[in-house]
């Protein structure tokens, strides 16, 4: 909604002078401007759970844990050597668990 700023701004006296139906007109108005959204449009590309995915096929690459990378003991993650912080008693923890 376009505002002009060169208007006269109303004080509070004049904000309650303003009668009970022009203030409900004002707030009809509003809600005629407000627009329809189609939800089924956006519900499409969801899928529900425990929907049915028996015809669906997963491909997935997966590689091997490289020579300079561990599995943090507590998150079980895959990280770079340069990501670990505690190696005791071959206890390998990661610098985000470790935070």
């Amino acid at each position: 909604m376009a505002t002009d700023y060169d208007a006269p701004r109303k004080t509070d006296d004049d904000l309650s002078e303003d009668s009970i139906e022009e203030l409900k007109s004002r707030r009809v108005d509003k809600n005629a401007a407000s627009v329809d959204v189609d939800e089924t449009e956006q519900a499409e590309g969801f899928e529900l759970p425990g929907a049915d995915l028996s015809g669906e096929e997963l491909s997935v690459q997966v590689i091997p844990r490289q020579a300079d990378e561990f599995t943090c003991s507590r998150c079980f993650l895959v990280h770079h050597r340069s990501q670990l912080v505690s190696d005791a008693d071959g206890v390998l923890v990661c610098s985000e668990c470790a935070a």
